[in-house]
């Protein structure tokens, strides 16, 4: 059998990548939000050793990669994957058949609430939720968690970036008026308390929902709400074609908006993405530039009812470097 025995978009499609050795390819392990128990660690060492070379790659988008797997024996691995499927919870339309799809990425989340002390929310549980509501599907999508404004998920480079919020409660009669809260969040953060009679008081609309005077208060005058909130940035990209980082869209959103708000969006792709993408893949961003940022916002907000404390970015402007190498030799007197 050689690689031009294969329905190579079929192979694409089953979660494998094609490899430059030729009747070989890789199988993309979908790990949502990072996180994979030790059994299915174990099966993907199995896999490896057994079809593979003995070699593992994590990818950036925290997913494992099994390389030198023999296209003879991808439909054996595929039924090696079930334990793994089965303890991540990943959708499957056929059992021992592999993954559905791979246009959406595996979903990216920094370790949260579950171990972070900064961390506002579970960041894991978060994205594990949005991979069975929109996995599989095939469509070019990015999606990453963060548990708070640190971004140590790099959300800002994806599609959709999610980072956790929080609006600090005040208990005054615990405050001892130490500063310890102001001194930190000026130096760790945007400076959004300040002393006034004694007690401390917060901007509400400088504060970025850190969570800072939380973590650094000496007394518990500070504690977390018990609301999760969460910062919205959409479309940001990498790539060829005008790289660039996702723009503020919504503070202060709740959960339940945030999950219609992806569901939707995968609504307008379908509706506008070219018919003659490559592969049937085309990045959100590009669609938006043709469509404009309006068409997209009506898709998404359709049934979203924001809660009362969220605030909107409907005019978000994507900047982007763009190169005319003529008129720049031109500026400079180079065109000899």
């Amino acid at each position: 059998m050689t690689t031009l025995d294969i329905n190579v978009k079929k192979l694409k499609k089953n979660n494998y990548r094609v490899s430059k050795v030729r009747g070989e390819a890789a199988c993309r392990v979908r790990c949502p939000g990072g996180m994979l128990d030790t059994e299915s660690l174990n099966r993907v060492i199995e896999i490896a050793n057994t079809y593979g070379n003995g070699t593992i790659n994590f990818t950036n988008r925290q997913g494992i990669e099994i390389p030198a797997i023999s296209m003879r024996d991808m439909e054996k691995v595929n039924k090696e994957l079930q334990l793994i499927i089965d303890n991540t919870k990943v959708n499957q339309t056929q059992r021992g058949a592999g993954y559905d799809a791979s246009g959406t990425r595996n979903i990216v989340a920094c370790p949260g609430a579950r171990l972070c002390p900064f961390g506002c929310y579970d960041t894991k549980g978060l994205a594990q939720k949005v991979d069975r509501m929109i996995f599989p599907n095939d469509l070019h999508t990015k999606i990453a968690f963060t548990g708070c404004s640190n971004d140590c998920a790099h959300v800002r480079l994806n599609d959709w970036g999610i980072m956790g919020q929080t609006e600090p409660q005040y208990n005054k009669d615990r405050c001892v008026s130490c500063k310890q809260c102001i001194k930190y969040c000026e130096k760790r953060s945007v400076g959004a308390l300040k002393m006034v009679n004694g007690k401390v008081v917060r901007d509400p609309d400088k504060c970025i929902g850190c969570g800072v005077c939380v973590h650094y208060c000496p007394t518990r005058a500070w504690t977390r709400s018990k609301e999760h909130y969460f910062r919205v940035v959409l479309l940001g990209r990498t790539g060829k074609k005008n790289p660039r980082l996702a723009e503020d869209f919504i503070k202060w959103c709740d959960e339940e908006s945030l999950l219609k708000m992806i569901k939707n969006a995968y609504a307008y792709v379908e509706e506008y993405i070219d018919p003659n993408a490559v592969e049937g893949k085309e990045h959100y961003g590009y669609i938006v530039d043709r469509t404009g940022f309006d068409e997209f916002y009506k898709w998404i907000m359709k049934d979203v009812t924001l809660n009362p404390k969220a605030e909107v970015n409907k005019r978000p402007y994507w900047g982007g470097k763009h190169y005319n190498l003529s008129n720049n030799l031109k500026s400079h007197n180079l065109e000899d």
